[in-house]
């Protein structure tokens, strides 16, 4: 498999399609801006195409039984593994992001896949204490085709990943990536054929106001799963509504770090780059740390050290092995995240490091990691999700007061407390409204445990066995004895 794909077509009962009305859609390399490749442009009918053969195949998954369907779920894992050089190139021409972090995309998704087939038999009913003459016992069945919609920032772990949850509880799935970066759901249909029964897994590729929208409202489709923006998630529940659908929302955040006065400051600084997902994927991350209160007392040090990590990246070629910022993934997303940083000088903020193209790339879609200080709580920067490598600088001395304002913002989805004072750590963590906070933390979560938005942030949880719980429903059984 090349990184560069002249033209892929769509994925739908088995079969390889193109766009009912022929049409296509680019993939630009956000590092050289050439082309890497066209997809089909799908519409309606395709999902209607899919939606029909995800319905056909779905009751002949689910009554494979879990064993059967975690072992194909293994050996689509492994096939996985052995392409995962070639799957990490194809995202990195495709979405921008470094060959070091798209290899460890296809590590997780290897790992998650795996993680869902081994817990496939969880989705188990339970029973009501016996009486003399009668039983009532509960089920829990797959709903048979989930819609699974997911983003441009990790192309082909979102892709692989979130869908092995939907398939070890026993659902077909059509999935539909973003329409930036669709690449490698194509050569996850490619590696799935021959191990997943036809129709089981579907990929129709899209304009998301177009194919998502089809999917989001389609009567057989009954459960919906999207990872994305905040905007497109209220359209998704609004599209979802008429048919009275379970629909599940990972979203956007703003999320805050809290550095406590009591910490090694360059310590805290360098792990709050890491936690702003600069090196992985440029700061596209729902759960990137973008807003930091660093207190008064080491605002400083911290920030000296701060500047020193982002000055010591390597921003450059995203298929060198030693670089660890690349490009943001497409244009209009790019011109997107300069208007934010734009955004911050014109309301009087000071753009401390970067803020521009990198010296000596003058090619590609690449912005300098910026560090932004002289902020108020009121700055459009401040209060906005950017999804790109701009960390917002804020000052604090009362624990309270930023708490407050940590969580002044309808997002909720993680937040981080930096202290070696134990009390201080677990007071603030159940203060601040988020439904993952780490305490010393540098943005990695363990496998299994559960992950998810409060307030706009989101609904549901993934990651875990509630994720796959929550791809089942729930029947209840009452035996009266004759």
């Amino acid at each position: 498999m090349s990184s560069t794909v002249p033209h892929r077509q769509m994925y739908i009962g088995g079969q390889w399609v193109d766009a009912a009305d022929g049409q296509v859609l680019t993939s630009e390399n956000p590092a050289t801006e050439q082309s890497c490749g066209t997809f089909p442009a799908g519409t309606p009918r395709d999902v209607d195409a899919a939606v029909a053969a995800a319905s056909a195949a779905a009751p002949g998954w689910s009554d494979l039984g879990w064993a059967e369907r975690a072992r194909l779920l293994r050996a689509l894992a492994a096939a996985i593994a052995a392409e995962r050089g070639p799957l990490a190139r194809l995202d990195v021409a495709d979405g921008g992001a470094p060959i070091s972090g798209m290899r460890g995309d296809v590590d997780q998704t290897v790992a998650e896949i795996e993680y869902y087939a081994g817990i496939a038999s969880q989705t188990r009913g339970s029973s009501a204490p016996p009486a003399p003459d009668s039983l009532t016992y509960t089920l829990r069945e797959p709903y048979g085709v989930v819609g699974r919609i997911v983003p441009f920032n990790h192309p082909f772990k979102f892709a692989a990943g979130k869908c092995a949850a939907p398939l070890a509880a026993g659902n077909a799935v059509v999935l539909k990536p973003g329409e930036q970066t669709s690449l490698s759901a194509l050569e996850l249909a490619r590696i799935a054929d021959g191990i997943l029964p036809p129709g089981v897994l579907n990929v129709v590729t899209g304009a998301g106001d177009v194919v998502g929208a089809r999917l989001v409202e389609h009567p057989d489709v009954p459960r919906v799963a999207f990872t994305g923006s905040v905007p497109t998630g209220r359209a998704v529940l609004r599209g979802a509504a008429d048919e009275i659908k379970h629909v599940s929302l990972e979203l956007g955040g703003k999320n805050p770090v809290i550095v406590f006065p009591d910490v090694d400051p360059d310590r805290a600084a360098r792990a709050a780059v890491a936690g702003m997902n600069i090196a992985r994927s440029n700061g596209q991350s729902c759960g990137s740390g973008s807003r930091l209160f660093v207190h008064d007392a080491v605002r400083g040090p911290f920030l000296e050290a701060l500047h020193g990590r982002l000055g010591e990246m390597r921003v450059g070629d995203p298929l060198d092995d030693s670089t660890e910022v690349g490009p943001l993934a497409f244009r209009s997303h790019y011109e997107r995240v300069l208007g934010f940083v734009e955004s911050a000088r014109t309301e009087g903020a000071t753009v401390a490091f970067g803020g521009g193209r990198p010296s000596g790339l003058e090619t590609g879609f690449y912005l300098s990691p910026t560090i932004l200080t002289g902020l108020d709580d009121d700055m459009t920067v401040v209060r906005n999700e950017i999804f790109g490598p701009v960390i917002s600088v804020l000052d604090w001395s009362d624990v309270d007061d930023v708490v407050r304002r940590a969580n002044a913002l309808p997002y909720g989805l993680t937040a981080n407390v930096w202290t070696n004072d134990v009390t201080a750590a677990l007071r603030t963590a159940r203060a601040v409204q988020a439904g993952y906070v780490y305490v010393n933390g540098t943005g990695r979560r363990p496998l299994g445990m559960p992950f998810g938005g409060w307030k706009h942030s989101g609904v549901g949880q993934e990651n875990g066995p509630e994720e796959l719980v929550s791809y089942t429903r729930e029947k209840t059984v009452s035996v009266t004895f004759l």
